[in-house]
């Protein structure tokens, strides 16, 4: 038997929120254009490789997220071993295996010929650009999101305490297999783990809102109560985290808006594999393996939205430390960086289309009546 959960009418940020993304992406650019050395500037405040403005939406972003969850639903989600482990098979033993053989495909035969010269990288080695390209492509696949995929599962509506759990946990084995898997596919023998990156990543955009929102929800409902909680308090903060959204789209679009300008075609062909690797991962986890195991789906779109997105501060470092700042491999992390967003967006838009697939469904959702 299907549960039914509440109808709720979209704010004017959200229903209109692909429009919004676009301006944000144009106005960013521009930013970058118009006003260079104020970009320059805001992109210097940061703390290994921690961008401290964008940690600053991010945590105007995932605050109202945090403050929304009911801690019952973690401990629940916590003893749910199906959709959690079907997370954890697609990002440890599956999403960096198949983006090896995407962008070696693409990068190393099909667009080869278009990816032309070396580098000297950081150890004074010299390398083709096509192979810095593809380290740069796994190094993304083997950083599982830890931050902004709490929005994409805010905005698929789907099990907060799941994807809590599952960011909690990724967080934890990425400090285990992060350099060994790392090493293993690219060939390192000693492969650096950005340890302040991921640790600071994690500490801002994880464990900071989180402790806030804790606290601020049960003083909030022990004076007011859980009623003006839930229909004044939790109505005003949605437009809040949607606008740090576009804060952080504008931010990200203008640190990088000089490289879209200097290398389009370049982007081009390193943005279709990981293109292809997001919507793969995305399609398996959500249409076939989630639907094998009858998972609901407010568990099996936060395990498909894991499973399809990245860390890319943690990839950065990485890149940054192995290959150098101005790498083939650090740029194809930034290219991941700037196509994340939309396509994430698009994936939540696919997640909520198609959730009449699954036994639970929203009843305000396309289709799903």
């Amino acid at each position: 038997m299907s549960t039914r959960l509440e109808k709720r009418k979209l704010s004017l940020f959200e229903k209109y929120l692909t429009l919004w993304v676009l301006l944000c992406i144009g106005a960013g650019i521009f930013l970058g254009k118009v006003a260079p050395e104020v970009v320059v500037k805001l992109d210097s405040l940061s703390i290994y490789n921690v961008s401290i403005p964008i940690a600053i939406c991010l945590f105007f972003m995932m605050y109202p997220i945090m403050v929304k969850i009911d801690f019952a639903e973690v401990v629940r989600a916590a003893k749910t071993p199906k959709p959690l482990g079907l997370t954890l098979v697609i990002n440890w033993a599956i999403k960096p295996f198949t983006m090896y053989l995407i962008a070696s495909f693409f990068l190393g035969y099909l667009f080869k010929g278009f990816l032309p010269g070396t580098e000297i990288i950081r150890t004074g080695q010299e390398v083709e650009l096509w192979r810095s390209y593809i380290a740069g492509a796994i190094l993304l696949a083997i950083a599982p999101c830890t931050a902004m995929v709490l929005m994409w599962n805010y905005l698929a509506k789907g099990n907060d305490g799941l994807i809590l759990t599952l960011v909690a946990i990724n967080s934890l084995i990425m400090l285990v297999l992060y350099a060994p898997l790392g090493g293993f596919l690219l060939g390192v023998n000693a492969m650096p783990i950005p340890w302040q990156t991921i640790l600071l990543s994690v500490m801002i955009y994880l464990a900071l809102s989180l402790v806030a929102g804790y606290f601020s929800r049960k003083w909030i409902i022990k004076s007011k109560g859980l009623e003006w909680f839930k229909a004044n308090f939790l109505h005003r903060l949605t437009p809040i985290s949607i606008s740090a959204l576009l804060a952080t789209l504008v931010l990200l679009f203008s640190f990088k808006g000089e490289i879209i300008m200097r290398y389009p075609l370049t982007i081009l062909w390193i943005a279709i594999p990981l293109f292809v690797q997001t919507i793969i991962i995305f399609g398996v986890t959500y249409f076939i393996l989630a639907r094998l195991l009858k998972l609901s789906y407010r568990d099996a779109a936060p395990a498909a939205i894991t499973g399809a997105s990245n860390h890319f501060e943690v990839a950065i470092a990485t890149a940054t430390m192995l290959f150098g700042l101005s790498s083939g491999a650090a740029l194809a992390t930034v290219i991941g960086v700037l196509i994340e967003v939309p396509v994430m967006l698009m994936l939540v838009s696919i997640c909520k289309r198609y959730c009449y697939l699954f036994e639970e469904c929203h009843l305000d959702f396309p289709r799903c009546k």
